[in-house]
């Protein structure tokens, strides 16, 4: 099924699950769309198996807290993920028996984004103490290191050669992984008319755009070669400074974010018009939202998670 207008517009909430509390700080998707994982503010980690629909496993990071959880590539047995209570390493963890594999030690502040490789065993992880640090996973110690002259935010290109980062909420800078140590090779600034932090960078799957998240009331796409600005999306509610995931669905064709009133809001890249408003009826504000890598469901989450289908019949 092409992802349309139409298809989007039937999306409906199929499942429901409310196993915790507190908020849903950050969904994932397997590489081959089997599996979703989550982690929790109050350290919780489940793992969701996409065939059944149903949760499949729950474990805990009580001591350490969990945040920016990433499946590893090509490996639904395995994730890495940031701590948000004691420190900042960097956990690599084993599903299959709860067992820690390593331990990513480097950065001096809390961890802002992670971003895996999708070619290898590299990632890429950065701070608040003005890095990004660039990993592998059978190593214990950083492969090379940027340093930034602002907060920092970060993501892998679709390819796994070009690096960005987003840099104290005005500029994005991108790196040629294979000459890091040489600096970015083109800076693209670009401010908001609006008071914002910039909280996620992510590249289409085409690689032709890059799209900016922030805790405000508006998300932005770039040309990935020029830097110009294609389209800027409002009109969604989030009047707390909340930050809120957006994502590209895996045609690059439309651009999907959470709302505070709990609501999905979808623009198409091309046209820039918005396409629908999904009311999914969340208690709250949707922190995460993801779109399955290769089946046609996205998943969205405040407190509890939804994952949704489309409903042709619907219309």
């Amino acid at each position: 099924m092409k992802i349309t207008d139409r298809v989007l517009r039937s999306f409906r909430v199929a499942r429901t699950y409310q196993n915790s509390a507190e908020k849903v700080n950050c969904v994932d998707y397997s590489p081959n769309g089997e599996n979703a994982i989550s982690s929790t503010d109050d350290d919780c980690i489940l793992l969701y198996d996409m065939r059944d629909g149903k949760p499949s496993k729950t474990l805990y990071s009580k001591k350490y807290g969990v945040d920016l959880i990433r499946f590893t590539h090509g490996d639904t047995n395995t994730v890495i993920y940031s701590s948000n209570k004691l420190n900042d390493t960097i956990r690599y963890l084993s599903l299959t028996d709860n067992q820690y594999i390593r331990y990513f030690t480097g950065h001096t502040a809390r961890v802002t984004a992670l971003s895996i490789s999708p070619v290898d065993n590299t990632f890429i992880s950065s701070s608040l103490d003005k890095t990004v640090l660039i990993w592998d996973l059978r190593a214990r110690d950083y492969q090379g290191l940027t340093n930034l002259p602002g907060k920092p935010i970060c993501s892998f290109d679709p390819d796994g050669l070009i690096f960005a980062t987003g840099v104290d909420s005005q500029a994005i800078e991108l790196f040629d992984l294979r000459a890091y140590d040489k600096g970015s090779f083109t800076t693209f600034k670009t401010r908001f008319n609006r008071v914002c932090d910039w909280t996620g960078i992510k590249f289409s799957n085409d690689g032709k755009q890059i799209l900016i998240c922030t805790n405000g009331g508006a998300i932005r796409i770039l040309d990935a070669f020029s830097g110009a600005v294609l389209h800027t999306f409002s009109g969604y509610n989030n009047s707390r400074g909340i930050s809120l995931e957006a994502c590209f669905t895996p045609d690059s064709q439309f651009v999907m974010i959470g709302s505070e009133d709990g609501r999905v809001h979808v623009w198409s890249t091309d046209s820039g018009m918005k396409v629908a408003v999904l009311d999914g009826k969340h208690p709250g504000p949707i922190n995460a939202l993801q779109f399955n890598p290769r089946h046609m469901t996205f998943a969205s989450a405040c407190t509890n998670m939804k994952f949704w289908l489309p409903c042709i019949d619907d219309q």
